[in-house]
């Protein structure tokens, strides 16, 4: 099972697709969103979101999941 995944920051889409899995920088730590995860809605401190193999360095930013949607918006570094 995959989630769909779509990541954005104010003027364009840096990435819309499918990933096994979501690693975010919480303010709370470190956290993964993995398919069917519960609904949840976070902000993002500075860090770097691993999604899959793929690394994204981000300023700031939220999180929504729900179900295996997951929508992301982020200022990147």
């Amino acid at each position: 099972m995959l989630l769909n995944v779509l990541i954005l920051d104010p003027i364009k889409a840096i990435f819309e697709g499918k990933a096994k899995s979501v690693i975010l920088p919480g303010e709370e730590g470190v956290f993964e969103i993995l398919p069917f995860h519960k609904r949840i809605l976070s902000r993002l401190v500075g860090g770097t979101i691993v999604l899959d193999e793929r690394a994204i360095p981000i300023r700031r930013g939220i999180v929504k999941a729900d179900q295996n949607a997951v929508t992301i918006i982020l200022e990147e570094k």
